[in-house]
């Protein structure tokens, strides 16, 4: 296919048109004539004679060096853009870290060159961050045999997309590290760190709490038996609830936990469309009394002063079940500090990340899901990056000792 006609084809034919004009009644049958004559389209010898017209100033119009100008800035324009995507992908990829490892800008050009180009994302790099690779080390770099810590990195990648998947997606790099070693792997935690950062994997962070019961003044209600002091040694011995609320397409869901303070298991929960004793916290509470066969003697549960769990039907059913009710300050987390903090790490991993939620069925079943994962797979740093079931599993054999009492001590 032919290219654009050059600027002195161009430059003769407008010649030659200013010549024919006056042996013509009008400019079309000018042009015309001589575009027939040049083998033209006469469109385009009539944009010629515009574009002349207007540099000319005998038309108004935009002139042909401003429209240069006004080209060079667009394309001026697009390539800041450009620059400022790569560097704000840089500025998530790398974080605020001296200069980055070979392995991780290598990475890094991996992920953009497609959109970008080579050239223009080392270049633009080069001049964010010193000493970063050219283009023509990153080619050379490229093709070089692996060394033995990029098979291992790229062994070691898709495994922690799959584990970090598996576990809802919320491990930051701390309990990644863990799991890598319980799995196996001969692995430093700053090591786990870079490769969650090139797999594109982090954390997740809790957001501010939002106080969802309500005190009821008029009640009368159970001592503070805890005293903030959140700590047991054993299980049974001290239970903590609270509730929480997931706003669905059908209205909202209220969630209500019973967790052991030993082995922070949930021991007790509930999925229900309303707030009332009977029917989200009780039905909550029996399930936790039901793994006891109804015997609860010695325990203390605790809630906050929320009129849910100070109604009658609460408060006697937990002395039917032999424990004794304990309260703290209502909208003071502190009072109240390990079931807040479970109802924050249940919506910070499962709700805010899995949502949009429809009904209330499907919170349920969720929540099924994710209170199996908790008690069974979910390693909990107060744990020692344990799960509450292997903290329970090892007191029964007598191998555990009371949270927050130094192994030492517990064996003297």
């Amino acid at each position: 296919m032919p290219g654009p006609y050059p600027d002195e084809f161009r430059q003769r034919a407008l010649r030659m048109l200013s010549e024919a004009r006056p042996d013509h009644k009008t400019d079309h049958a000018a042009i015309k004539h001589v575009a027939a004559k040049l083998g033209v389209n006469p469109e385009t010898l009539r944009l010629w004679k515009k574009r002349l017209d207007v540099d000319e100033g005998r038309q108004p119009g935009t002139s042909s060096e401003a429209q240069a100008e006004i080209k060079r800035l667009k394309k001026q324009i697009a390539e800041l853009e450009k620059a400022n995507e790569i560097l704000r992908s840089a500025s998530v990829f790398f974080g605020d870290r001296a200069r980055p490892p070979l392995v991780e800008m290598i990475a890094f050009v991996d992920k953009m060159r497609d959109r970008f180009g080579v050239e223009l994302v080392c270049r633009v790099m080069r001049q964010a961050e010193v000493g970063f690779l050219t283009a023509r080390g990153y080619r050379a770099a490229k093709a070089r045999p692996a060394s033995a810590r990029q098979l291992r990195d790229e062994l070691l990648i898709p495994e922690i997309v799959r584990l970090h998947a598996e576990n809802y997606g919320v491990y930051g790099a701390r309990k990644m590290h863990a799991l890598l070693r319980r799995q196996g792997w001969v692995i430093g935690r700053d090591q786990t760190g870079r490769l969650m950062r090139i797999a594109g994997v982090h954390g997740v962070k809790r957001s501010k709490k939002v106080f969802t019961t309500k005190s009821d003044s008029a009640s009368e209600k159970p001592k503070d038996l805890v005293q903030r002091q959140f700590t047991a040694d054993a299980p049974r011995r001290l239970w903590v609830a609270d509730v929480t609320y997931v706003a669905t397409w059908s209205g909202f869901a209220y969630v209500a936990f019973v967790t052991d303070v030993f082995s922070r298991r949930i021991v007790g929960w509930n999925v229900a469309s309303t707030l009332k004793a009977d029917i989200l916290p009780l039905q909550a509470l029996n399930m936790a009394a039901w793994a006891t066969d109804g015997n609860l003697d010695g325990l203390v549960h605790h809630a906050d002063h929320g009129s849910n769990y100070l109604a009658v039907v609460y408060t006697d059913r937990i002395e039917e079940l032999g424990a004794t009710p304990s309260t703290g300050t209502v909208g003071d987390s502190f009072d109240n500090a390990m079931a807040e903090a479970v109802n924050g790490l249940y919506k910070t991993e499962l709700i805010r990340r899995r949502g949009p939620w429809r009904t209330v069925e499907q919170v349920e079943l969720a929540t099924l899901e994710y209170v199996w994962w908790w008690n069974n797979q979910r390693l909990h740093g107060e744990l020692d990056m344990r799960t509450p079931a292997e903290v329970e599993a090892d007191y029964y054999t007598g191998l555990d000792t009371p949270l927050g009492t130094p192994v030492s001590q517990a064996a003297r």
